[in-house]
């Protein structure tokens, strides 16, 4: 019997085994439920249907850069599996699942003539999830960029990168937003900017001067722009619009009225090359001065077009950042360091704090008035074995979750605006450089067999979504 099922019986059983959800504190009604996931991590089938080959399929390929050696070639097969991925997705009760949609797929070549079968997929997903009752949040872009936009004009050191985007941003929408009412434009830029551009750690493994990475920054944030201006534009009525960005997140360490006004700048402060430029037209002051001669070159109407109004803020997050005092310096805060002693999920960079949910919301509703926040990514990584009953007890990630998910209703009944949230991830698949190493899935996945099995976090999200309360 799988886990979910088993879970369930005993839920069933005895006076008191369930407690009373009026109980719990509740998230608001119409609160939305969902799962997240991004299409090279799961989708597999890299050469069929006419798909180009993208930046992650060349940095998979190259020698020393996964660390099982593993790539995203099969993942988790879902290209033909999706219909059975639904399913998983009802069996939780979510109402609503963010995935993302491969720009090689739809334009192998990055530009040009699109290719009809690429999109046929992505029709074939919105409408099966649309059968059961799900709503489709689709992502524009999760890093994949077409290897040939990479050799062609250098990727996202290019101005013609953002430009590439934006035209391939009109055509899905045009063709999608009939059915798909809510799209992000790009997946954590913070992450792709760092890793992908200076450390060379993520696709395309390039280890640009801070110049470089600087203006790596700035073509990104106006891919942004230029997509949702080319949304408004191409785009059904009424389709919203806006960003999923890992913000560094600035939390103060003792709640104070000081301290949390220093945390509150040093998030504007942090998130200076993309959040803030975008929610206000302009880099900050601080950030210019420090990049100096490195700043990026751009115009009066290149910030016009980066700060284009969006409909929502997408937030992914993980782990807390910063823990922030008050200082009497030129910046006005101060970053705690971390003592060795913090704790850490399998991930070792995932450091375990709760608050970071309800204080990255409120600063971005504060500083920039926002009136709708989804939470686009929250999980953790765990060891996720099955036990000789074939069950797997990721208490772990009950603990994560419970108190994430605890502190994110704090947030909402103090009226942060926080629509709804997306657990990452549905199902364990590759995860970038760590390969099939760690697992961030509710669902196990044999990436022998490809079998996916409920863990025992499958149930509590299920009873939470059940609830509308924290199980």
């Amino acid at each position: 019997m799988s886990t979910l099922s088993t879970a369930s019986g005993q839920a069933r059983r005895g006076r008191n085994s369930k407690p009373d959800p009026r109980s719990r504190a509740t998230f608001p009604n119409g609160f939305l439920w969902g799962t997240a996931t991004s299409s090279y991590q799961i989708e597999g089938a890299v050469n069929e249907d006419g798909r180009g080959p993208s930046i992650w399929d060349s940095f998979a390929h190259t020698p020393g850069k996964i660390s099982d050696r593993s790539s995203g070639d099969t993942a988790t097969d879902h290209y033909h599996r999706y219909k059975e991925d639904i399913q998983l997705m009802k069996a939780l009760g979510t109402r609503a699942y963010r995935f993302s949609i491969a720009w090689p797929r739809v334009f192998p070549e990055g530009t040009g003539a699109a290719n009809p079968k690429g999109l046929d997929f992505y029709n074939r997903l919105v409408d099966e999830l649309l059968a059961n009752g799900i709503q489709p949040f689709a992502t524009l872009y999760h890093w994949d960029l077409p290897q040939t936009m990479q050799d062609r004009f250098g990727g996202w050191t290019s101005r013609d990168t953002p430009k590439a985007f934006a035209d391939y941003a009109a055509h899905v929408t045009s063709r999608l937003s009939d059915r798909v009412r809510h799209f992000f434009t790009i997946n954590e830029c913070s992450r792709h900017v760092y890793l992908g551009h200076r450390e060379g750690a993520d696709a395309p493994g390039l280890k640009l001067s801070p110049a470089g990475v600087n203006q790596v920054r700035h073509h990104i944030a106006l891919g942004h722009g230029m997509a949702v201006q080319a949304i408004r534009t191409s785009a059904r009525a009424g389709t919203k619009v806006g960003p999923a960005e890992n913000a560094v997140s600035c939390i103060p360490a003792v709640e104070t009225p000081e301290n949390i006004r220093a945390a509150e700048i040093a998030m504007r402060e942090l998130n200076a090359g993309y959040l803030t430029v975008m929610m206000e037209g302009k880099y900050t002051e601080a950030f210019l001065a420090q990049a100096g001669k490195d700043a990026p070159k751009f115009t009066a109407e290149d910030l016009r077009i980066i700060s284009a109004p969006v409909d929502f803020v997408g937030l992914n997050v993980y782990t807390p950042d910063h823990y922030v005092l008050a200082a009497d310096n030129e910046r006005g805060f101060a970053l705690a360091p971390f003592p060795a002693s913090f704790p850490r999920m399998k991930a070792g960079w995932l450091r375990p704090g709760p608050e970071v949910i309800y204080w990255v919301p409120r600063h971005v509703a504060g500083l920039w008035n926002v009136k709708s926040i989804y939470i686009t990514e929250n999980g953790t990584s765990g060891s996720d074995q099955p036990a000789p009953d074939g069950n797997v007890y990721d208490t772990d990630r009950i603990m994560y979750l419970r108190n994430y998910l605890t502190q994110l209703q704090r947030a909402t009944s103090q009226g942060v605006p926080v629509s709804g949230y997306f657990l990452w991830s549905l199902m364990d698949n590759f995860e970038w450089g760590d390969g099939f190493e760690q697992r961030f899935g509710v669902y196990h996945v044999d990436f022998d067999t490809g079998r996916r099995t409920p863990k025992l976090s499958a149930s509590f999200y299920r009873e939470t979504i059940a609830r509308n309360a924290v199980a």
